[in-house]
C-alpha cells in the first residue's frame, strides 16, 4: 500500500512540475528589457489588444495593435486633432515572415514564422528626448522559440519616426471598421 502511495505521490509530483514549467516558461520573455530600458513586462497582455492596422513590407507582414490607453485617444481623433497620445499610450508591432497560402482558393500572403515584437511607449519623464516616446525590438527565435532584446535598435525607432512628428511619431491610423 505504501509502494502504490509513493508512485502516485511522484507522478502527482511530476505532473505539477510540468504544468508548472509549461506555466512559467512562456513568461520568458516578459524578463527582458531593452537597451534603451523598456520592459516586455510593461507590454504583458499585447496579444490581446485591439488591432489598429496592418502593414507589408517585401520582407514582412505586419500587425499593429495597441493597449486600451492608445485605442481610446485614437477613437477621440487623436492626433489628427492636434493633441498628442497620453502617457501610458502603448503600441505593438507584430511581424512575420510570409508565405502563400496553400489552401485559399486565390493567391494571398499569410503569416509564417514570428521573427519580432516593436514596442512603444509614451511616457513623457521617462523619454523626454524623444517625444515622450520610447522604443525597443525583441527579436523571436522560432528554432529555440525564444526572444531577445535587440540592441542594434534602440533609438531607431525616433530616428525612423520623425518623419511623422506632427502625428505624435505614429505612422500607423486607427483604420475604419
Amino acid at each position: 500500500m505504501k509502494r502504490k502511495s509513493r508512485i502516485r505521490i511522484a507522478r502527482a509530483t511530476a505532473v505539477l512540475a510540468i504544468f508548472g514549467a509549461a506555466a512559467v516558461y512562456p513568461q520568458e520573455k516578459y524578463s527582458l528589457k531593452s537597451p534603451g530600458g523598456i520592459a516586455f513586462l510593461d507590454f504583458k497582455g499585447y496579444e490581446d489588444w485591439a488591432v489598429v492596422s496592418s502593414a507589408r513590407t517585401d520582407e514582412v507582414l505586419k500587425v499593429i495593435v495597441a493597449n486600451p490607453a492608445m485605442i481610446k485617444a485614437y477613437k477621440a481623433g487623436v492626433p489628427g486633432n492636434g493633441q498628442p497620445f497620453p502617457d501610458g499610450a502603448k503600441i505593438v508591432k507584430l511581424q512575420w515572415k510570409p508565405k502563400k497560402s496553400t489552401e485559399a482558393p486565390f493567391v494571398v500572403d499569410v503569416p509564417d514564422i514570428f521573427s519580432q515584437t516593436f514596442v512603444m511607449e509614451k511616457d513623457s519623464k521617462k523619454f523626454p528626448k524623444t517625444g515622450g516616446w520610447g522604443y525597443a525590438v525583441f527579436n523571436y527565435a522560432a528554432a529555440s522559440d525564444k526572444f531577445s532584446a535587440d540592441s542594434s535598435l534602440s533609438d531607431c525607432g525616433h530616428k525612423c519616426h520623425v518623419a511623422v512628428k506632427a502625428k505624435d511619431y505614429i505612422f500607423h491610423p486607427y483604420q475604419k471598421r
